[in-house]
């Protein structure tokens, strides 16, 4: 299955699996609005608010 999704990739392009921070504030932007994380929880590093933040909002 591996070998067939490869395939369909074009020559010499690899895609790079999500990182975690990525597939974590996606979910967490799915689920609630940024102010209500913000209130929430007393502490979130900038790197991860960034990453909310990014996902919350349609490009």
């Amino acid at each position: 299955a591996a070998a067939a999704a490869l395939a369909l990739l074009p020559l010499g392009k690899m895609q790079s699996p999500e990182s975690l921070l990525d597939i974590a504030a996606r979910r967490v932007a799915e689920k609630w609005p940024f102010q209500r994380v913000e209130e929430r929880f007393e502490r979130i590093p900038e790197p991860v608010q960034r990453r909310i933040v990014y996902w919350s909002f349609p490009r």
